[in-house]
Order: structure tokens, then C-alpha cells, then sequence
């Protein structure tokens, strides 16, 4: 049994209150540690060690040594990934094979900035009046609160910690409270690559310190990903004080097969777009849009893809699909299936929990694939987070686009066509953040993420983001020395 602490201003520790919670192996639906239940106390000492980190030096260490301690952080994230990705899988039950790959991604990811953090770069601007020389200065924000999502913690902390380090701010890290320990094991690696105390806190624990996290006068940014409902609230708060939020939120992505496209590959990118993390993640292709002329092939080879899939230990390579992360997103999932079921769903395959050998104790739930999906149908509007792939057909573009477009998200959206004139027609036409053309699920630490309408503000990853944390202060010196009038404007 693990049992965490949390860190705050270099110090491993407890719960002010000594409250702890549980956090369950969704395999085995066992206890396997406990984690720290903060106090609004604790949260704010956490905020007071970042600021006092912040103002104390780190906003004056060089870009250059910020990036010494940024690649031996990645260094120290390659040689324990094996561990990472192990107590990553235990916490939140993605396959094994995927957490690895996403330890390396984010050890990209603080290398990526680690070569942006001496490249922070005003610039001089030119004058109508010579006698003016002006030019500005680009500083870090201050303490940052960066709060993640369970599906992908290590992940989805590299998309804002990265960044937000390089830049030269302190932060406050607050992890799912249902997948806190991988976080809470890399907070060991920020000490050993030799950071500040105090330049990473991490407090962990529900919704009940999220005001604290959200209010505090001292925070000059946020960072949220998650849910619609937590990040309108996080949003008012911060709307009180104007702090800067960026928000990366959910979605309900259209995965588009032309007729013309490489069906096998399409198909395959489609079964791995959505049944990939067992569902569980934001750029699941939950809706597979497909040309009406291919609409019968492409259902019967993505239900006889589907029937193969793998599932099982997370922890045994060989698994394809784990379960989902906890009671509660078990539960939600099974009913907005029902809830389909009822409204006259027809479900080709799947379509409950799924039973079996070594399948006795998880969360484990059927990939479950809902064809002829008509307009009405809940499930087409609402993000399901989980393994349910609804099949639509269309007849042209324009319809194609009409369908994808009909949602209240917009992040990603897959297109799979051998036409490269509609590729380019398709992708400026679908009003998504990140559009794939002949593949699914590709990333990359260069390429800007995020997206547009209720699926968030704001970009993560490339170079984009380091505006993100950053702020342009405008210095303008008069080199006359001539005699002036206090009161006219120099213009």
C-alpha cells in the first residue's frame, strides 16, 4: 500500500488535517494507496511557497540554467519510465504499452522547452519620433496553477508544466484525486533534477480545495483540464481577479471516410481512434462519419476489428483495451448506453460490461459500436468519455460537414480521403483545433493543441504556448536632452 504525501515548498507532506483518500486500482478494484485530502490551508501555503520561490530568484534565473534543469528532468523521466508508466496503469488502468509511450512524450515535451527557455526574446520598435527608443521585455507571469484531468496525468502535466517552467514561473500542481501517485512520483524527480523548493508544489485531493485553487490573490495564471461544468466555475473565479485561464476541455470529434480513401487504413484508424485508452480520451473519434457508398463495408470491417480487440491486465503488453479509470466513469458510461438503448439505439456490438476470464474484478466495459446513428440520438451530442463509437452515413462534403460541425465541441477531427484538393477543402470547412488527414491520434510537441466552441481557450504545446505563461511589458526611453513641454504629448 502506498501511502503519499504532498509537496509544498520543498517539503513532502501530509494533509494539514491528516485527511487522506483512496485511490483504487481499477483492475482490481482494490485500494492500492493512499493520497493526501489537502485543506484549504495547505493550499494556501502551497501558493505562498510558489510566489515566495517566484520572487525569492527563480524569475531572475537565466533562461539557460532553467534549461539545464529542465533536460535533466527529462533524463530522470527516461531512466524511471518503466516505474512511471507502471504506477500510472495501476492508478487509472490505461494498457501499459500506452503510458510508456506517453513517459517519453512528455520527457519530449521538457526537452522541447527546455531549448525555448534562453529564447524568450522582446524586440525593438521602430518610432515616428527619433528621439524615442522603444522596445520590450518579456517576463514570466508569476505562480501558475496547473490541474489535470486521470486520464493521462504525466501527459497532460508536461502540456502546461513545460512550458510554464521554461518561461520562468513557480507552480501549484493539483492532480486528479483519482490518479494523483504517477504525478506525485515525478514531483520526487523535480527534486532530484535540482529545482528550487518551492518552484513545484503539489497538493492533491477533490473538488473541495478547487475554490482555493481558483481564488487566491496571489495566482497570475491557470491552467485546466477537464470537464465543461469545473471549468465554468474555475472561469468565474478567476474572472473575478482577470486571471488568465487556459482551458482544455472535452470533445465530440467527427471521424470522416471519403469513399475514395484507403479503407483499411481508414478503418483502423477509426477502431484506434476511439477504443485507444478504452475511450478515455478527449480526442476520442466518437463519431465515424462515412461516405454512403462505403457505408455497409466500412461498418463490417470495423465491427470484425472491433471483435478482436484485447482485453484484459493493463499491465500485460499483449492487452489492447483496459478498463475505464474508476467507479464512477463506469457507471456514467454503462448509462448513457442505456439511456441510447431506450431511445432506440441500434447497438451491433457491445453494449454492456464486459465479462470473462480475468475480466471478474475490473471496470471493464464491452467496445461497444452503435450503427445508423440517427440525429436525435443523445449520445451524438454528448461526450461519452469511454468505448462507444457511433457509425453515421453522409452523401457529400457538404452534408459531411454539416454532420461534424453539428456539436457544441470542436477539438479534433479526423479526415480520410486520397484527394488532396478535399483534404484541404475538408480541414478548413470542420470547425475543430487539431484536424488529421489519413491518420488519428498523431501528436507531436511542436504542433499547437487545443480547440475552439465549449472544448476550451487557449493552446498547449509548440511555441504558441509559452505566450500562454508569458507578459510583454513595453519600456520607451527619451534620448533628448532638449529642454520639453511637461504637458504635450511626445509623439
Amino acid at each position: 500500500m502506498r501511502q503519499e504525501t504532498m509537496l509544498i515548498g520543498g517539503q513532502w507532506v501530509s494533509a494539514s488535517d491528516g485527511g487522506t483518500l483512496d485511490s483504487f486500482d481499477p483492475f482490481l478494484q482494490k485500494v492500492w494507496a493512499t493520497i493526501p485530502q489537502a485543506t484549504e490551508d495547505d493550499v494556501t501555503s502551497a501558493i505562498e511557497a510558489s510566489d515566495a520561490a517566484f520572487r525569492g530568484g527563480w524569475r531572475q534565473t537565466p533562461g539557460r540554467d532553467r534549461a539545464v534543469l529542465l533536460n535533466r528532468l527529462a533524463d530522470l523521466m527516461d531512466q524511471n519510465a518503466d516505474d512511471l508508466a507502471r504506477i500510472e496503469t495501476t492508478d487509472n488502468g490505461k494498457v501499459i504499452r500506452e503510458t510508456r509511450a506517453q513517459v517519453g512524450f512528455a520527457s519530449r515535451n521538457y526537452r522541447y522547452f527546455a531549448g525555448l527557455a534562453d529564447k524568450l526574446q522582446g524586440e525593438t520598435i521602430p518610432l515616428d519620433n527619433g528621439d524615442l527608443f522603444d522596445f520590450t521585455l518579456v517576463e514570466p507571469m508569476g505562480v501558475a496553477v496547473l490541474i489535470t484531468a486521470w486520464n493521462s496525468p504525466l501527459t497532460l502535466l508536461a502540456n502546461k508544466l513545460a512550458p510554464a517552467l521554461a518561461a520562468g514561473n513557480t507552480v501549484v500542481i493539483k492532480p486528479s484525486e483519482h490518479a494523483s501517485c504517477s504525478t506525485l512520483a515525478f514531483g520526487r524527480l523535480v527534486e532530484q533534477a535540482g529545482f528550487p523548493p518551492g518552484v513545484v508544489n503539489i497538493v492533491t485531493g477533490d473538488g473541495r480545495i478547487g475554490p482555493a485553487l481558483s481564488t487566491h490573490p496571489k495566482i497570475a495564471k491557470i491552467s485546466f483540464t477537464g470537464g465543461i461544468v469545473t471549468a465554468r466555475k474555475i472561469l468565474t473565479a478567476a474572472a473575478e481577479r482577470l486571471v488568465p485561464v487556459t482551458t482544455e476541455l472535452g470533445g465530440k470529434s467527427p471521424n470522416i471516410i471519403f469513399a475514395d480513401a484507403d479503407l483499411k487504413a481508414a478503418v483502423i484508424g477509426a477502431v484506434a481512434g476511439i477504443f485507444g485508452a478504452s475511450g478515455q480520451t478527449c480526442i476520442a473519434g466518437s463519431r465515424l462519419l462515412v461516405e454512403r457508398s462505403v457505408y455497409d463495408e466500412v461498418c463490417a470491417a470495423v465491427l470484425e476489428k472491433v471483435g478482436t480487440i484485447r482485453l484484459g491486465n493493463p499491465l500485460d503488453t499483449a492487452t489492447e483495451m483496459g478498463p475505464v479509470a474508476n467507479r464512477a466513469q463506469f457507471d456514467r458510461i454503462l448509462g448513457v448506453i442505456a439511456a441510447a438503448k431506450a431511445e432506440g439505439a441500434e447497438v451491433a456490438i457491445g453494449g454492456d460490461a464486459a465479462m470473462g476470464e480475468g475480466l471478474e474484478n475490473g471496470f471493464f466495459i464491452q467496445p461497444t459500436v452503435i450503427v445508423n446513428a440517427g440525429p436525435d440520438l443523445s449520445v451524438l451530442r454528448e461526450e461519452v468519455f469511454g468505448p462507444v463509437l457511433c457509425i453515421l452515413p453522409f452523401e457529400d462534403e457538404a452534408e459531411a460537414v454539416r454532420i461534424a460541425n453539428a456539436t457544441d465541441f470542436g477539438l479534433a477531427a479526423g479526415i480520410w480521403t486520397n484527394d488532396i484538393r478535399r483534404a484541404h477543402r475538408m480541414a478548413r470547412a470542420v470547425e475543430s483545433g487539431v484536424v488529421w488527414v489519413n491518420t488519428y491520434r498523431a501528436s507531436f510537441v511542436g504542433a499547437p493543441f487545443g480547440g475552439t466552441k465549449q472544448s476550451g481557450v487557449g493552446r498547449e504545446r509548440a511555441i504558441q504556448t509559452l505566450r500562454e505563461y508569458t507578459k510583454v511589458k513595453n519600456v520607451m526611453i527619451d534620448l533628448s536632452e532638449e529642454e520639453r513641454d511637461p504637458f504635450a504629448m511626445k509623439l
